[in-house]
């Protein structure tokens, strides 16, 4: 299996720590990260993705309220087990975040085949075709830090605006 992947889109509307957050839950969830699993620190994350380490301690702090991470001295923060009543996915939600992304593709010019693509590419982030896309003039980078890849997709000065 490969490593999991973080990326983060720093035009997105949604803020980069949770960004990270919801990304790193699904993992967990998932089981893409297994118990026990080092995750990086909060500074080497930060610098891997180009942001303010205060935005992952964030979002580290939030999947530590939920019981997700745990971080201990010396021993850094690892994956928690899941409760054992670990609920499954809220389906509801699930159908709100699939018509917003539909929305959201539609409005960028995507058919219905670019958007299925898209999904089955963030579906098997191990795929060739499923590496962080190149913008027009802009770029991206990534990293591959304990176990899990990251990549920060940025476009350039004055771009998406």
């Amino acid at each position: 299996m490969s490593d999991p992947v973080i990326r983060v889109d720093t035009t997105s509307q949604v803020p980069p720590y949770e960004q990270i957050r919801a990304q790193l839950a699904a993992l967990i969830r998932t089981g893409r990260l297994a118990e026990g699993e080092r995750l990086p620190t909060v500074r080497q994350l930060a610098t891997d993705l180009g942001l303010a380490p205060g935005t992952v301690a964030r979002a580290y702090r939030e999947l530590e309220a939920v019981e997700l991470i745990r971080t201990r001295r010396g021993a850094g923060t690892r994956v928690a087990p899941l409760p054992p009543d670990t609920p499954a996915h809220d389906s509801g939600r699930l159908t709100t975040l699939a018509r917003d992304f539909t929305s959201a593709a539609r409005a960028l010019g995507a058919d219905t085949e670019d958007i299925l693509t898209a999904v089955r590419d963030a579906l098997e982030p191990g795929s060739p075709a499923s590496g962080p896309a190149p913008t027009p003039g802009g770029g991206t980078r990534g990293h591959r830090t304990a176990g899990v890849t990251t990549a920060v997709q940025r476009l350039p000065r004055g771009a998406g605006r």
